[in-house]
């Protein structure tokens, strides 16, 4: 099996919400440049607890196949990608 690296790159937001909008616009951003980044696995901590981690996708599985694409406190039907607006 070929080994794998996990890269943590501290960003600080002010708050939660915050911080939760700026991973998702990280991870999309960095999702388009290589299929290696796994969106559904990105989570957000205070700085102070990182070992308390706020997850920032849904990613629940869909029928099918897929996750879903979605915030993680959405309120809407899950879907495999997000819509523009979204």
């Amino acid at each position: 099996m070929t080994e794998r690296w996990v890269i943590h790159l501290p960003v600080t937001a002010p708050d939660l919400l915050r911080a939760r909008i700026l991973a998702r616009a990280a991870a999309r951003v960095l999702a388009r440049l290589t299929a290696r980044v796994e969106p559904g696995g990105v989570t957000v901590s205070a700085e102070d607890q990182q070992g308390v981690r706020h997850w920032v996708f849904c990613d629940r599985p869909l029928p099918g196949g897929g996750r879903c694409a979605l915030p993680t406190d959405h309120l809407s039907p899950c879907v495999r990608r997000v819509r523009p607006g979204i």
